[in-house]
């Protein structure tokens, strides 16, 4: 997808957090929250993808997770075009779901 002049980048967000207390399942449940709220979407369980409009924007939420990262966790983030996420095979077993689909529009605030 080309918005004015500049290809879509996507931001993927792996995580792995503690969950043995009730103060680390808050903190997971907390950093989740403020993924969504950033805009990211679920693809897997401690998977989450994020659109970008530029390589700047995607450090920008780079940023972000970093700040809201539980002192725990771990985190791995991986950055790649629109292109390449159009490339993504999806396998499933017996149990077939809607892939989701990418935003047909970038939103700017």
């Amino acid at each position: 997808m080309r918005l004015s002049g500049y290809r879509l980048m996507w931001i993927m967000v792996i995580f792995d957090l503690p969950v043995t207390s009730v103060v680390a399942r808050r903190a997971y449940t907390q950093f989740r929250k403020d993924l969504l709220k950033d805009g990211f979407i679920m693809i897997q369980y401690s998977i989450y993808v994020r659109p970008c409009s530029s390589a700047e924007n995607l450090d920008v939420h780079a940023k972000r997770v970093k700040r809201v990262l539980p002192p725990d966790g771990e985190v791995r983030i991986l950055a790649f075009t629109d292109k390449q996420y159009e490339r993504m095979k999806v396998f499933y077993g017996k149990k077939k779901k809607a892939v989701e689909k990418p935003p047909e529009q970038l939103e700017f605030f």
